[in-house]
């Protein structure tokens, strides 16, 4: 979906609008639709408010994907929606379909509607306590932000980090397939659990290290039976970045570097 935005309406305001607006609609269809930030707690499409942050890009119609087949988003009407796939909008196909069918967001323009309603409820949802949520990991802090940390690893009142899913971690490396490929390796070993499975609770993370990035892979379990649900493993590749977070790596696993004692 893509809007033309009044310039009256500053960032701050944009973004509090979208959170209403996905807020809304998870309300609305709570199957369908979350607002979660952290994928462990997503359930349907999320609707990403964080992308109307200060400086965040938005992908136009027609704009080249980064895919090895170079897709193109490519706007569709509402009846070819359950029939369209990804695969079929690439760099090529996409002059022969323009052609055919007309660039179908002539009309973007024709109709503006304003954000007030939504500024308004985000004003309410404030007021009943719906207060911010997490901006993206690398904004620094904002007034009135909550803790920038997933579920599963905030702490408790003792200070010990309790996940209140069944969460267990597959694979890491700085190879994206290479993680995926421990993925499968996972599931073939567990082919009865990973029946159970839902694509959401598939968690698939890029986490930023100071000077380059590397992927995480969980799974949820909250969908499989106990009696079913396999311990943690060893990960399958188990490799850190030894830059990420200023931790070094031991035999694959992150190792905080020891502190200097001196005699007192």
């Amino acid at each position: 979906m893509y809007v033309r935005i009044e310039r009256r309406w500053g960032f701050q305001q944009v973004r509090r609008a979208a959170l209403a607006f996905a807020r809304e609609v998870e309300r609305r269809a709570p199957t369908l639709a979350t607002s979660k930030w952290w994928k462990e707690e997503r359930q349907g499409v999320f609707l990403d408010y964080n992308q109307n942050a200060k400086d965040r890009t938005v992908a136009a119609a027609y704009s080249v994907r980064p895919k090895p087949d170079a897709r193109v988003s490519a706007p569709v009407t509402w009846e070819k929606l359950d029939e369209a796939r990804p695969e079929d909008f690439t760099l090529a196909t996409m002059p022969e379909r323009f052609a055919t069918v007309g660039d179908r967001h002539r009309a973007i323009d024709d109709r503006a509607f304003a954000l007030d309603g939504l500024v308004e409820l985000a004003a309410r949802h404030e007021r009943d306590g719906l207060g911010d949520v997490p901006w993206p990991p690398h904004y620094r802090k904002q007034a009135g932000e909550p803790l920038r940390v997933q579920p599963s690893r905030a702490s408790n009142a003792s200070a010990r980090r309790v996940s209140t899913r069944p969460l267990i971690e597959i694979a890491r490396s700085r190879s994206r397939d290479a993680a995926l490929a421990g993925l499968d390796r996972w599931k073939a070993r567990h082919l009865e659990v990973a029946r159970y499975l839902r694509e959401s609770d598939v968690l698939v993370d890029v986490m930023r290290g100071r000077f380059s990035t590397w992927t995480r892979i969980r799974i949820n379990l909250e969908q499989v039976p106990e009696a079913l649900r396999p311990p943690q493993e060893a990960l399958d590749p188990d490799e850190t970045p030894d830059d990420w977070s200023g931790l070094s790596v031991t035999a694959g696993r992150p190792r905080r570097p020891s502190r200097a004692r001196t005699a007192s």
